[in-house]
């Protein structure tokens, strides 16, 4: 029994001497982020996180005991999170005052959109937070080939990608000095992504007209219709189908006037807790559809092709993997798959 115990102690030092551990992050760390260089001294403490998507991403690096406050909630927190999500203080629903955000403290504040903090800011300037010495970071998925200079969701000039959520966990993982935890969320979502793609591999739904409906501001009206070049774009080049929109606006607002010239043979539907908008509610969107004397003619409202898919699915998150999943299992139910 010594003997093997000796031998068994002798393995895990060879392996322990085989797989060095990960080299700490050096500081100061700078990193050029959405166009601006930022420098940490040391690992942020105390964080507030703006935007579900960010928080979900940083709960997913273990970092849950450095947030001091969350803002911008579609829905629910993936269900993982829930019980750490509870408590944390949350300072609004949707966009935050500046003061509330400065008023937790933080030596970070960090964004999943330009729009909310960056050069028209409706919580604040990046500049602002600098000038109090609190740092920031925006999503990279959110500024790379994308301009946000109009006020609404922006303009996307490439096809979004998973790679640019990948960048963003590598890059807050290394501000925070976890890179163990980030290389290990990364590799799981991409096992995940490939898993995804082999799903449908066998399900393409080549060409077939599909329309991303988020929302809109008033339900008669025209609707947030996910551009060409959106995460949803991307979910839809994965399945071989084809997006009814040839805008490069992240979500423009489209007249189903001219949604209906498209025809679209299956509509998904964003299904959230938010109720901002007339039409975030699902229901509501399924009314409209079957009433309105335009919408009603459409082929997938005449035969019912509705596929209900979580918000934070549409917008460029960990969660667009599931969105994926979801799509391909809605077209081989409607026995669309090619």
């Amino acid at each position: 029994m010594r003997q093997l115990l000796k031998s068994f102690s002798l393995a895990l030092g060879l392996a322990g001497f085989a797989a060095p551990a990960l080299a700490a992050t050096q500081y100061p760390l700078t990193l050029t982020n959405c166009g601006q260089q930022v420098t940490f001294e040391k690992a942020p403490a105390k964080i507030v996180s703006i935007g579900q998507g960010m928080t979900e991403v940083l709960f997913s690096l273990g970092l849950a005991d450095k947030i001091a406050g969350t803002a911008v909630w579609v829905g629910p927190v993936l269900p993982q999170y829930a019980d750490v999500n509870s408590r944390i203080k949350r300072l609004a629903d949707n966009d935050p005052s500046f003061e509330s955000v400065v008023g937790a403290e933080p030596d970070l504040v960090a964004a999943e959109f330009e729009w909310h903090v960056g050069t028209q800011g409706s919580v604040g300037k990046r500049e602002q937070f600098g000038d109090l010495g609190i740092n920031t970071y925006v999503a990279p998925a959110d500024c790379v080939a994308k301009i946000n200079t109009d006020g609404g969701d922006g303009v996307r000039k490439e096809l979004f990608t998973m790679d640019l959520i990948y960048q963003e966990i590598a890059e807050l993982s290394e501000i925070f000095d976890v890179k163990d935890r980030g290389d290990a969320v990364i590799a799981d979502l991409k096992k995940r992504e490939a898993a995804a793609v082999a799903s449908v591999a066998g399900a393409a739904a080549k060409n077939l007209p599909v329309v991303f409906w988020f929302s809109s501001k008033e339900v008669k009206g025209d609707a947030f219709i996910a551009g060409k070049n959106s995460a949803p774009a991307y979910i839809l080049k994965t399945l071989g189908a084809k997006n009814v929109v040839t805008t490069e606006e992240e979500w423009p607002l489209v007249g189903w006037e001219t949604i209906s010239q498209a025809n679209p043979a299956v509509i998904v539907i964003a299904t959230m807790d938010r109720r901002r908008y007339a039409a975030d509610d699902p229901k509501v969107k399924v009314d409209f559809l079957e009433n309105d004397p335009v919408t009603k003619e459409l082929d997938a409202v005449r035969n019912k092709r509705f596929i209900m898919m979580d918000a934070q699915s549409m917008n460029p998150t960990i969660r667009t993997i599931d969105g994926i999943e979801t799509l391909a299992k809605g077209i081989q139910s409607f026995g669309l798959a090619q």
